[in-house]
């Protein structure tokens, strides 16, 4: 009896050591992170992205992939207004792509309510790699719109980046 608990508290001293490799990740949540429908998606959230495996955040609803941190996720986000920044259509989940922090990416649902944000570092894997892997977590959120193609005659270059258009991350 001696013996088997000195091995169950060695078992747990070992998990503790091995679980403390990688802290836990500072994040924010978003303004709605307790919405139910974020609850759905977090429970949803792949183990790995890409090679990256899951990482311990410490807000409601949000998630980090990679070791340093290559994605941070989060759900509960107000929904975004129409923009003219580009948006893509992955596994029928619609992103609108956020490069002003190149080569990080921030990619924020549209039409989706509450909004969903992933912010990717582009050095590390490609955002399509990340979108694939969060799209069956994230078709939980409720679909209230989606990204339309551009006017016909609006623009003299169909591949100008807009949210009214539809395609593959670049």
């Amino acid at each position: 009896m001696r013996k088997t608990a000195l091995c169950i508290v060695a078992l747990v001293g070992s998990l503790a050591v091995l679980s403390g490799c990688a802290a836990t990740v500072a994040t924010r949540p978003a303004p709605d992170a307790n919405a139910p429908e974020c609850a759905d998606v977090s429970v949803r959230l792949p183990d790995a992205v890409g090679e990256l495996e899951s990482r311990t955040t410490d807000g409601q609803a949000t998630a980090a992939w990679g070791d340093p941190t290559a994605v941070v996720f989060a759900c509960g986000l107000e929904p975004p207004a129409p923009t003219t920044l580009q948006c893509v259509t992955i596994n029928s989940v619609d992103w609108i792509v956020d490069d002003e922090e190149l080569p990080n990416l921030r990619l924020t649902t549209y039409g989706r309510e509450p909004a969903a944000q992933a912010y990717v570092d582009t050095t590390r894997l490609s955002a399509d790699t990340v979108l694939q892997a969060l799209a069956p977590a994230v078709q939980m959120l409720p679909k209230t719109a989606a990204c339309s193609a551009p006017d016909e005659g609006t623009s003299d270059d169909d591949d100008a980046p807009t949210t009214s258009g539809s395609g593959d991350l670049p």
